[in-house]
């Protein structure tokens, strides 16, 4: 799959100003900018997001055949075999879709063991019924899923054992606080590891960055993000620490009074969850290094355990997928055709090729400007075919760059933080705002914006400062 986005995305810087006219390229970007707005208008157009993206997306597709910048025809095996597939199909991430459906499905059949609530318990009575010793314990569980899973497992999990938490403290007012949060923190969990996200694997297989080179330049920066990310966090939401004795003794009264086993209606069925949900890390943390898995990938692992949980209510199966985010998966399924569309009209090409200027201002200038407007631009667009692009602007440049050039962890931290600037940014930041939105909480588009910029600003700052003192440290090399 990377190799087919790799050669798709120099295709298209390759065909840049040549092929497509600039004309076609406005216009498509105009769509692009209509289709954010609606989105951050969803409330008051009454329209599910699903329906929105589905809009755009069936506009898209119109016009690009019309245009003639799709390519029909068969598509080809690598065993030579041809079979006809509508092109919006193959423009989908299917592994995104099946890790989502997979991983919702594992956490609601697993849930009904009791093993969540279980944990949730526990992890609450040893916070002692303090909320921000809670949010530190759910603030670094998140990071490190993020960085083991991925950022949308994580999130469903994550999401899953706060709710139990702060519902058994009497202290859901806190909820919104700690989803958003959580939902920032993912993005900063996928940048710990050179497998930890999709624009690391690339990135790092074209500049060849080794695994542990990798963690060791980005271990230091998650470290500083987690921390202040969880310290605003605080702040922001007023998520404060018990204040006195009272206040401790009552908590403790409350926590002393929790049952983890209290939902354990089965131990046969408890401790074969447990033993999933050990295998189902295990699986996605090894899935590259798997033979078979490596080639399968996440999804199919998602997928895989979903079903082997779900045969232990075999016959009541619908009412599990009755309970899928269906909308959720509609939703990522149109912004995928929407991107892969802007990627044919030379879009992303051209956010690219003028990011290809602001390296030539200067190492320390030129660093910290791509990684600004890497981050902007990955906001708005899938960070995937956006990080291929940056990364072949880069492998094309003459001198080449060498592995620890500052520039590749522009691109790096650009398009894994910018995704916590809008709720579209990432699929873990839509999947936490789907979280609120079935707890009721109140929290729009444009209230997701207003409140995670400020994160998102002093991330990105702390990473632009991060990566120039590397380079002037001599650590990193322009």
């Amino acid at each position: 799959m990377y190799g087919v986005l790799l050669a798709s995305a120099e295709a298209a810087h390759q065909a840049v100003g040549h092929e497509i006219p600039g004309g076609v390229t406005a216009v498509f970007a105009v769509l692009l900018v209509a289709m954010i707005t609606a989105l951050a208008l969803e409330e008051k157009i009454h329209a599910k997001k699903s329906v929105i993206v589905g809009v755009f997306a069936g506009a898209c597709l119109v016009l690009a055949t019309a245009l003639n910048l799709l390519q029909f025809g068969d598509v080809t095996l690598p065993d030579g075999h041809k079979f006809p597939m509508p092109i919006y199909i193959t423009a989908i991430e299917w592994e995104v879709i099946t890790i989502i459906l997979g991983a919702s499905l594992f956490v609601e059949v697993t849930s009904r063991s009791g093993v969540f609530t279980w944990m949730a318990i526990s992890l609450t009575k040893k916070s002692g019924g303090d909320p921000w010793k809670l949010l530190l314990a759910y603030g670094v569980l998140t990071v490190v899923f993020s960085a083991m899973l991925n950022n949308v497992t994580a999130m469903i999990i994550i999401g899953s054992l706060t709710g139990v938490s702060l519902a058994k403290l009497q202290r859901t007012d806190l909820l919104l606080g700690f989803l958003v949060v959580e939902g920032l923190l993912t993005n900063v969990g996928g940048l710990l590891t050179l497998i930890s996200s999709v624009p690391n694997i690339i990135v790092g297989g074209i500049a060849g960055i080794g695994f542990v080179d990798f963690f060791l330049v980005a271990a230091p920066y998650v470290v500083i993000a987690t921390a202040v990310t969880l310290w605003m966090g605080r702040w922001k939401f007023a998520i404060q620490g018990l204040q006195d004795t009272a206040e401790r003794e009552a908590a403790a009264g409350l926590v002393d009074g929790f049952d983890e086993n209290e939902s354990v209606t089965s131990a046969k069925f408890f401790w074969f969850s447990i033993a999933a949900l050990l295998l189902f890390v295990f699986f996605l943390a090894g899935q590259s290094k798997i033979p078979v898995l490596a080639d399968l990938g996440m999804g199919f692992v998602a997928l895989t355990f979903a079903g082997i949980v779900l045969l232990a209510y075999k016959h009541e199966v619908d009412k599990f997928y009755s309970v899928v985010d269906w909308d959720l998966l509609a939703f990522f399924a149109g912004l995928f055709v929407v991107i892969n569309t802007m990627e044919h009209a030379q879009v992303l090409a051209v956010i690219g090729s003028g990011i290809e200027t602001l390296i030539d201002t200067g190492v320390n200038l030129g660093t910290a400007l791509l990684l600004v407007s890497s981050a902007v631009a990955s906001s708005v667009t899938d960070n995937i075919p956006l990080a291929a692009m940056l990364a072949k602007i880069l492998k094309n440049h003459d001198p080449a760059y060498a592995a620890n050039a500052p520039y590749w962890w522009s691109v790096i931290f650009g398009a894994n933080l910018g995704g916590n600037i809008t709720p579209i940014g990432s699929a873990s930041t839509v999947v936490a705002m789907t979280i609120i939105h079935k707890n009721k909480l109140p929290l729009s588009f444009m209230g997701f914006v207003k409140v995670a910029v400020p994160f998102a600003l002093v991330q990105i700052v702390v990473a632009v400062v991060y990566v120039v003192g590397l380079t002037w440290a001599g650590v990193l090399s322009g």
